[in-house]
């Protein structure tokens, strides 16, 4: 990976190879803790954070969720993620930040109580997750064997670090049988979510993307959501089977990481002509010109840090 200078961890600046935990800490035996995935983008004005105050709640929401207390405000984490930046020096044309919160090192067993609540920020320049080629073309994409957990024996809502076991079996999956990516049935049959990423598909010109209801509320779902609604598109949620994506016109996947990222394929079924569709292209540039800082129309989503 693309290492930087320094990481922010439980208020100080840290050189990157001195942010280092126990092997005895908590959260790496047992699961406890939260993530979020936040995104720098460099526009007209410098490095603008896109979203920032949303994804810190949802951090500190998630945190909440899964019983631990988080010693720092939205704020605090607000201004650790900026000042970071800052000191980093970075001068490519995004920068991904990784705040989590985990339990270190003081307790063993199941029942975390007492473990000491950390929280660390990272930074790195990071490309397109899915492949540039794939962000162009399009990517190919398998309907995995593993299902998202129901809602009675798991917190789909929570940016939880034990919640990506489930996706990193079915990424494993997907990949090992030659796709790129995998996407996520719920225990019902209907479409979840991919490993990191939500799910739009295309249908008639309408576009559909699923409910959350086992699933992270995402940030970015939501902003296409938005963006697509004020371009003037018919937006549907509602429960996706996977024989009407088969048959979809056009789909994409949307997530901080994943950003816009056309779908080519599904199970061997080529979608519409095989490439990125002209409606997702058009979802595709009208996001990077939001977070690049070229529509002033959602320059409220935008923090600069210089």
């Amino acid at each position: 990976m693309n290492e930087a200078k320094y990481i922010w961890m439980n208020g100080k600046l840290l050189p990157w190879h001195d942010a280092k935990i126990h092997v005895l800490s908590h959260t790496l035996h047992y699961g406890n803790g939260a993530i979020e995935g936040t995104k720098a983008y460099k526009t007209p004005k410098g490095y603008a954070i896109f979203r920032l105050n949303d994804h810190t709640k949802r951090l500190i929401e998630s945190a909440k969720m899964t019983l631990i207390t988080v010693p720092y405000t939205v704020e605090e984490l607000n201004r650790a993620q900026i000042e970071l930046l800052k000191a980093n020096e970075f001068t490519g044309e995004n920068v991904y930040l990784r705040p989590i919160v985990y339990l270190g090192y003081g307790v063993m067993g199941v029942y975390h109580k007492e473990a000491p609540v950390e929280v660390a920020v990272s930074a790195w320049e990071w490309g397109a997750y899915l492949g540039e080629e794939g962000m162009k073309r399009g990517i190919r994409l398998k309907i995995s064997s593993f299902s998202r957990p129901n809602n009675k024996s798991n917190m789909g809502k929570a940016k939880a670090v034990a919640n990506y076991l489930n996706s990193q079996m079915a990424k494993f999956e997907a990949v090992e049988a030659g796709y790129d990516e995998a996407l996520l049935l719920d225990d019902e049959g209907y479409v979840a979510e991919a490993s990191g990423a939500s799910f739009f598909m295309i249908k008639d010109g309408e576009i559909i993307t699923p409910p959350n209801d086992n699933s992270l509320a995402s940030i970015t779902q939501k902003t296409v959501i938005e963006m697509a609604e004020n371009m003037g598109m018919k937006v549907t949620r509602r429960k996706i089977t996977r024989e009407e994506i088969y048959v979809a016109d056009e789909a994409f996947l949307t997530g901080t990481a994943a950003e816009i990222t056309p779908i080519r394929e599904v199970d061997a079924r080529v979608l519409g002509a095989g490439g990125r569709g002209p409606i997702t292209e058009k979802i595709q540039s009208g996001y990077f010109d939001i977070v690049c800082g070229r529509n002033p129309d959602y320059d409220h989503y935008l923090t600069y840090i210089n």
